[in-house]
Order: C-alpha cells, then structure tokens, then sequence
C-alpha cells in the first residue's frame, strides 16, 4: 500500500532545494545548442542528492538513473531555453529572477527547467522512503536543442544510445493538469520560380512575387474555409469530420490543424527589378489522422502551387549540439496521443489522486519531445509538469514553488503504482 502522506510530506519538505536548484539553473543562460552550463549543474545535483548513475551522452544530454528494477519508466525534461527576446518587456533580470513565497520568476522557470528539478527530487523521494523495488528503474533526462527541433534529443536517445523505456512522463508545463496528447507539426517550404527585368518595364519579365500572391491566398483558404462539399479548397477543419478521418475523436480532443505562413522570402537583382523567385515558410500543425505525407500532397494539390509548378518540401535540421554532434533530421515532429484507459494514463490519474483530488486530463497546444518518444518510436507518452502553457516564451516568465511540490510528491508515486500488478 502507498503511504501518500509520507510521499506529499517528503516532496513539501524539498520545496527550499528544489527552489535553490532552480534558480541556480535560471542563472545559467542555456538557449539550444548553448546548454553545457546548465547540463553539468543537473548532474552534479543528481550525484548530490544520491543518484546512482548520472552522467552526459555524447549529444550533450543529462541521462541519470535511480534503482536497479526491471522495468524502465523516464522522466523528460529539455533544459534549453528561447531567447529573451526585448530586453525592456521584461520587469526584472531574466537570469537572476526574483523569489517570493509562492513564486520563482526567470527565463526557462514554466518552460521547461522546473520540470527536470522535481524529476530529480521524485527520485530522491522514491529512495529516501524505500519506494524502488525490482519491478522498476526509474530514468531522468535533461534533454537539449528541444527549442530548435523537439524530440531530435530522443531520436539519438533512442536510435544511437539504445535505451527505449516502457512510458515517459513528458515534464512540460501542464497547468496542473495531466495532458495525454498534443498536435503535430511540420515546417514547411513552397518555392515559385520567375524572370526578372526592369522594372521599369514588368511585363517583359514573370513576377515570382505576384505568383506567390496567388499560392498564399490558396493556402490561407486551406486554413480558413469549411468542408462543405461545394468548397473548392476544402478547409482543414474537414479532419474533425467522420467523413474525411477515421481519427475524428481524437482529432475533436486534440484540435484541428492549421496551416499559417510565418516567412517570406525572395530574389531579385535590385529594388528597380522584377523578383525572379520567391519562397514561403509554412507552420503547419497536424491533429490526429494527418502525416507528413498528405500535408504536402494537400499543398501540392493547391490550385496556384499546380498552376506555377512550385516546389513543396520539409525543412532539414541540422545544427550541431554543444557538443558538436551533428544529427540531421527533417522538420517533422508527428501528432501522438495516449488512450485515456492507458495503463501511464491511469497510473499518472491515480497518483494525482492520491494526494490532490480529481485531476483534469487535457492536452498541451504546443509541441514536445513526445513528437519523437511516442510519435515516431511508439514509447507511451503522458504528461504533467510544474508550470502554465502560457508563460512559456513569454517575457516575466514564472512557476509555482506549489507546483514543483505536486510534480515532485506525483512522480515518486508513479512507478509504484504503475508496477503493482506487474
């Protein structure tokens, strides 16, 4: 039987190291591909409070183990972080934060550095009060370059390292909910070619820019328009239809996809010439029942992209770690979701349960590393981490001194739980 008092009990007595421990690793800027600060603070915390093996993979990820058992459950958590964007929207220092009694502000603080600290405290708890067993080893990461491509951390993990745990607990903030789900996305690029000339003279050349005008009206029409029959471009809202997915439940749970341009780009000789190409960057997120593959056909099926012969693709990542590994991958980061009836899902319920009441079960609007754990390797994924959606990216960037507590007192329930009927 699980003491749940002694657990709760245990996590609100770390509630003081796990604040130091954070603040300590808000001070060390870590944007993707700048983390070897912040990865060499977790270990030493790790080994600190009694980790049995911790240490850095060759891609720059903090890999740390507590207990001997069968069965591998991980805790992921990506300890790079965006920019500060302007400096003046901000109200205090982004590195040093600021503290009160229920508050810890910094960059990275909601997303994601609070969601590694209780990791590592739940293990700390799971030791201290005896809950490892032989049923079960519990793994906590530290994973970089989530910010530039989510989940390329987990390809290597997975593909390069060999280590496949049973389920993850996806540590991104969850508005003290249990999310089991998040949309897909991908980046793509449509390309449209012309001739320049004078411009003093455009009808000698083929204005690559008016063709693009075109494309865009096409691809905002995919995003905007309804499904009804009569709708040349059918909008992308059609995926929440029985009719057009067989996916459609979890489709209304996760939401439909979208489809916005977020760049523009162009060639030309001068400012006094036609543009002899131009090129878009597209956002496109993906709800359950679409791929990669039928999002590009659904642009290259587009009118204008048929009319202008215009090259489709996916972007390629690229970018070497801090370490200096390389691991090329295309800009595809696919939807997952977990049933609710899902032994991680119903473990990750009881566990909440047991000291705070009902949870909600939700799903995130952003992208994580479950792109690459469940959605292209089929690791069971579910998630709960310290933190709000909403202040992810955001300047004056806060947790909760509560919610590193709950996340902490949950996840040193969760193995036990998990593993009882094993």
């Amino acid at each position: 039987m699980i003491d749940f008092a002694a657990i709760k009990k245990a996590a609100e007595g770390y509630q003081a190291d796990m604040t130091k421990f954070l603040r300590d690793v808000v001070r060390l800027p870590g944007e993707s591909c700048g983390e070897k600060e912040t990865a060499a603070r977790i270990v030493a915390e790790m080994k600190k409070v009694g980790f049995d093996e911790a240490g850095i993979d060759k891609m720059g990820n903090v890999i740390g183990y507590m207990g001997k058992g069968k069965t591998l459950i991980a805790f992921d958590g990506h300890i790079d972080t965006v920019g500060v964007g302007n400096r003046d929207n901000w109200k205090f220092d982004p590195f040093e934060g600021y503290e009160t009694d229920t508050e810890i502000g910094g960059r990275g603080t909601s997303d994601q550095l609070g969601g590694p600290v209780s990791a590592v405290y739940a293990a700390k708890i799971m030791k201290d009060l005896g809950l490892l067993n032989d049923k079960y080893r519990v793994m906590v990461t530290g994973t970089v370059q989530e910010e530039d491509c989510d989940g390329l951390c987990w390809e290597y993990i997975i593909k390069e390292e060999g280590i496949k745990p049973e389920f993850v607990v996806i540590t991104e903030p969850t508005n003290g909910n249990i999310y089991r789900g998040q949309r897909g996305r991908m980046e793509i690029r449509v390309e449209v070619q012309g001739v320049s000339c004078h411009g003093s003279a455009p009808e000698r050349g083929d204005n690559a820019i008016y063709k693009m005008a075109d494309i865009l009206q096409d691809i905002r029409a995919l995003n905007e328009n309804s499904a009804d029959e009569s709708t040349a471009i059918k909008g992308l809202v059609k995926m929440l239809n029985p009719k057009y997915n067989p996916k459609y439940k979890e489709a209304n749970f996760l939401g439909r996809g979208t489809a916005a341009t977020s760049q523009i780009f162009y060639t030309s000789p001068s400012r006094c010439a036609v543009a002899d190409s131009c090129a878009i960057s597209i956002d496109r997120r993906m709800t359950d029942g679409e791929t990669y593959e039928t999002c590009i056909k659904e642009i290259e099926d587009l009118p204008a992209v048929k009319r202008y012969g215009a090259k489709v693709s996916m972007y390629q990542y690229d970018r070497p770690s801090y370490t200096g590994v390389v691991y090329p991958i295309e800009c595809f980061f696919p939807t997952w979701v977990i049933p609710e009836d899902a032994p991680a899902t119903q473990a990750m319920v009881k566990a909440y349960e047991g000291m705070y009441g009902k949870p909600k079960v939700d799903k995130w609007t952003f992208s994580t590393n479950g792109v690459s754990i469940m959605g292209r390797n089929n690791i069971p994924c579910i998630g709960f981490g310290p933190g709000k959606e909403e202040e992810a990216h955001a300047p004056n960037e806060k947790t909760w001194k509560a919610d590193l507590v709950r996340c902490a007192a949950v996840y040193a329930a969760l193995p036990s739980i998990y593993t009882e009927n094993k």
